[in-house]
């Protein structure tokens, strides 16, 4: 009986232990450095080293109103150590944050960096835990919240 009993506990433990959920904790899903990524004709991005492609159509339509905007452009995409994408572009007023969903991405905050004078020359660094905004002189600490300073 003391056997039966032993298989019987060892197959609740397995069961038990089977539905819980796994998680791989800690994570940096940082990228070291940020990616300056050409505009094909059709609006989309790629980049090969971290296998990535994603329409930015609709980024340059939220910030002018005009999807062909994009055509030929470059942006600026920097990921963080908590996963959020952060992107921009040259004549930008704002940052986007993403985060990966399946099939796609969801934009999860829009920080405005000013009202009237958009980015000229942005790029992006990792200064984990924030990704750091330089444009000329001016610089910026962001987290997918918003500016930190």
């Amino acid at each position: 009986m003391g056997f039966v009993r032993y298989i019987l506990m060892a197959m609740t433990f397995l069961i038990i232990s089977g539905c819980a959920a796994l998680i791989l904790q800690p994570a940096d899903f940082s990228w070291p450095i940020e990616n300056v990524l050409k505009i094909d004709e059709k609006g989309f991005i790629k980049e090969d080293r971290h296998t990535f492609t994603i329409n930015v159509k609709p980024i340059f339509h939220e910030e002018h109103r005009d999807s062909n905007l994009a055509l030929g452009k470059e942006i600026r995409i920097i990921r963080s150590q908590a996963g959020y994408y952060f992107i921009t572009a040259s004549n930008f007023k704002n940052i986007y944050v993403l985060i990966p969903i399946e099939s796609g991405m969801k934009l999860v905050n829009k920080i405005n960096i000013s009202e009237t004078q958009p980015l000229l020359n942005p790029a992006f660094n990792q200064k984990s835990p924030y990704i750091e905004l330089i444009d000329g002189s001016k610089k910026y600490l962001l987290n997918h919240k918003g500016l930190v300073r």
